[in-house]
């Protein structure tokens, strides 16, 4: 059946959405996918969607993409997650942004987009060990480039028979980002930076779910491995919801009717975000274009740009983080839907790209994905000139990831009478110091939360009682680990919190 999920790279064993979701990962490393998205079994009703609220959207959205869990399962998870932890009722506001429109999806308890996603995850787990009557304890593991850990930590911390074990690359985050993650209280958790970078990370958590040796052991204790980030479907599906949320509150301010089309430019590193935007143009979303913006880091562009991905080059340390990002997971996804759902093909690219750290995709594949996807990029200079000309001109002050993203959409020809819609994927003052020197100001000598009180005093924008409290609170997981000690760190964490 169609309505169910397999891996990207085999579609010989099929599995329902909770049993993909409790797995995180396909056994073979692939990536869950449904069928149906491109068989058009699915497709959402377009004007009743426009009429509804943010979780009205969702519980439409997620009853689509999830067919084994019930509307009244659903439904529950929905109203749980999106409640009085976001600090407005939109969720996901959409306000003017120059002659465009800016998507805010940084409204939750981080203060960063992975909110959305993570405070769904963990209800939509919970559900599905009950509904399985899986007795297993579940080990949340995941690699961050900076958000995804704290909102991991915030979305299953004290969840009941689940740890959650969050890897980051030691001087690779923000300060912010950093005591967002090492701050973290709760009893089942676990936090490591490790001596790498994202990639480095991301391989090695790959590793720890394809290592049978571990999982026979964690087994025997009762446990088993899941994930947090996007490769899980459980993560990914709910960001679906956004997409269509911007486009009916275009509608319901008369700014376009239902049925007319729309473009996004999404800064994106590891694919999942701008990934989610083609799955809505899949479900129906009149999507005419998705931009993809990348950093210095720039080999999603150059992929877009020519059909060829190579992660052989230089890793760059940028003032956008959470995008410094080489091997871009779930672009597996992508390359299934676009080779008509070829799994050897799909095999063959991820075989080479992990043996020679390149592939080169087919004229097809290509040409598919010309139609749909745009690209650009911002250094470091021109995402600090956009920080500080989007404050001087229209007094809004973003992050440097959304600054790329509104760097690139400057640079981008405007169809004219289709709205463009940047997403907007963290509060600022997750990045005050690079924000600040942006504005000009001289941040020599001062700690991420002396650039915060400054920041504030320049423009008066808010700071989140979330991360103001920051400064205040004792550093509870100071560790460093080797990549090689990775799997022995999860293990032990393990051991700890199910013991």
């Amino acid at each position: 059946m169609s309505n169910l999920y397999h891996s990207t790279r085999d579609a010989s064993h099929s599995v329902t959405s909770k049993q993909a979701i409790l797995a995180g990962l396909a056994p073979d490393g692939g990536l869950f996918v449904s069928d149906a998205l491109t068989q058009g079994e699915l497709s959402a009703d377009l004007a009743s969607v426009c009429s509804k609220d943010y979780l009205g959207i969702a519980k439409d959205i997620l009853a689509l993409l999830l067919p084994d869990f019930s509307r009244e399962e659903v439904s529950r998870c929905v109203s749980s997650a999106y409640g009085p932890r976001f600090d407005t009722a939109a969720i996901t506001p959409l306000v003017p942004f120059r002659d465009d429109w800016l998507l805010e999806l940084w409204h939750g308890p981080t203060c960063a987009f992975k909110d959305v996603a993570l405070q769904m995850l963990p209800r939509l787990m919970s559900v599905a060990r009950q509904d399985l009557h899986s007795a297993n304890n579940v080990m949340i593991v995941c690699a961050t480039s900076g958000d995804t850990g704290k909102a991991a930590l915030e979305g299953f911390t004290n969840v009941a028979g689940t740890g959650v074990t969050v890897f980051y690359p030691a001087g690779g985050v923000s300060d912010i980002q950093h005591l967002q993650m090492v701050t973290q209280r709760g009893d089942n958790v676990a936090v490591c930076g490790i001596h790498g970078n994202f990639d480095d990370a991301q391989t090695q958590v790959k590793r720890i779910f394809s290592d049978p040796a571990l999982a026979e052991r964690l087994a025997a204790a009762n446990t088993v491995l899941s994930s947090a980030n996007s490769i899980n479907v459980g993560r990914l599906v709910p960001q679906v919801s956004y997409y269509f949320s911007a486009y009916a509150q275009l509608v319901r301010s008369g700014v376009i009717h239902v049925g007319d089309e729309v473009e996004y430019c999404v800064p994106t590193g590891n694919f999942g975000d701008v990934l989610a935007g083609y799955y809505a143009k899949l479900l129906g979303l009149p999507v005419a274009r998705l931009t993809v913006a990348s950093n210095e880091n720039d080999v999603l562009t150059e992929f877009i740009s020519t059909g060829i991905y190579n992660r052989l080059r230089p890793f760059k340390r940028t003032i956008s983080p959470s995008m410094d990002i080489l091997v871009s997971s779930n672009l597996e996804r992508l390359l299934y839907y676009l080779s008509g759902g070829d799994c050897a093909y799909v095999r063959q690219l991820m075989e080479q790209l992990a043996s020679e750290g390149h592939y080169h995709v087919s004229n097809a594949v290509f040409n598919q994905m010309k139609n749909v996807f745009s690209c650009g990029k911002a250094t470091d200079e021109q995402t600090r000139a956009t920080i500080q000309q989007t404050w001087e001109d229209e007094g809004l002050l973003i992050d440097p990831h959304t600054a790329v993203a509104a760097h690139v959409l400057s640079e981008t020809p405007h169809t004219p009478g289709v709205p463009r819609i940047c997403l907007s994927t963290a509060n600022p003052y997750k990045f005050s110091s690079d924000v600040l020197a942006a504005l000009g100001a001289d941040v020599s000598g001062m700690d991420g939360f002396a650039c915060m009180d400054r920041l504030h005093d320049m423009t008066g924008m808010s700071i989140p009682q979330q991360l103001f409290e920051l400064r205040s609170l004792p550093q509870l997981h100071t560790g460093t680990c080797e990549q090689g000690q990775m799997s022995d760190f999860v293990e032990q964490a393990a051991e700890k919190v199910f013991s």
